[in-house]
């Protein structure tokens, strides 16, 4: 039985995960309205936050980090995550470290070397290329505390309940992608009310950045149908 995580942990990870989701709040609280979400890779577990807390919408969650914690997959992950969840659970501020000499070079490597040839057909288009470097260079420029820091928030277990979201949500995965998820959303779809869960043949991780209008398209019509 998973021992149950010590309170002050509990309240980190509430805080960075929900409470993180103060300056969405008052973005509504200004009139603005209520915005749509997409969660992306690592971003997935703060979007579903902001779900979880009446401050989306509506949710896109597009090849997105899993609840990997979760008990289901403890014997189909690879023995690189098992390894970082298992000391995440039993030493998180070493886990924590150990990702705090991260760079945009060493992300950059370890996304081209974990992609199948589908998703390096986008991510080596040269356009493609220049605006990703650029963004991993502005991500990074302030060194990679944030990044270890959400990751191993990330790799815990989850704070907020899933079963009481109310949004409209959909869950997208490339067929081929192996490193978001270990069953391609399947179960996460089924924790959230009323999700619709769509696997995309010939893509994996790279999902957002090839059919990118249609699941945005998709995502503001079922808030205009919504309301």
């Amino acid at each position: 039985m998973r021992q149950p995580l010590p309170r002050a942990r509990t309240k980190e990870l509430t805080h960075r995960l929900q409470g993180g989701t103060g300056g969405l709040r008052r973005v509504v609280l200004r009139g603005l309205g209520q915005p749509v979400v997409v969660g992306n890779s690592q971003g997935a577990p703060f979007a579903l936050a902001c779900a979880a807390e009446g401050i989306a919408s509506a949710l896109a969650v597009v090849s997105g980090a899993d609840e990997v914690a979760r008990p289901e997959f403890a014997s189909v992950l690879n023995a690189d995550l098992r390894g970082l969840v298992e000391r995440t659970a039993c030493d998180p501020a070493g886990a924590e470290q150990s990702l705090a000499g991260f760079t945009a070079d060493a992300m950059w490597d370890m996304v081209m070397a974990g992609s199948p040839g589908c998703d390096l057909a986008v991510y080596q288009d040269p356009d493609f290329v220049a605006g990703f470097r650029r963004a991993l260079d502005e991500g990074f420029a302030q060194g990679a505390a944030g990044y270890a820091r959400d990751t191993v928030l990330a790799m815990g277990r989850w704070p907020f309940a899933l079963d009481e979201i109310d949004v409209p949500v959909d869950i997208w995965y490339g067929e081929q992608d192996t490193s978001h998820s270990p069953d391609n959303g399947a179960l996460l779809a089924a924790r959230v009310p009323g999700a619709q869960h769509r696997v995309v043949p010939g893509i994996g991780g790279a999902l957002l950045w090839t059919p990118a209008e249609s699941i945005l398209a998709l995502l503001l019509e079922k808030t205009i149908t919504d309301q």
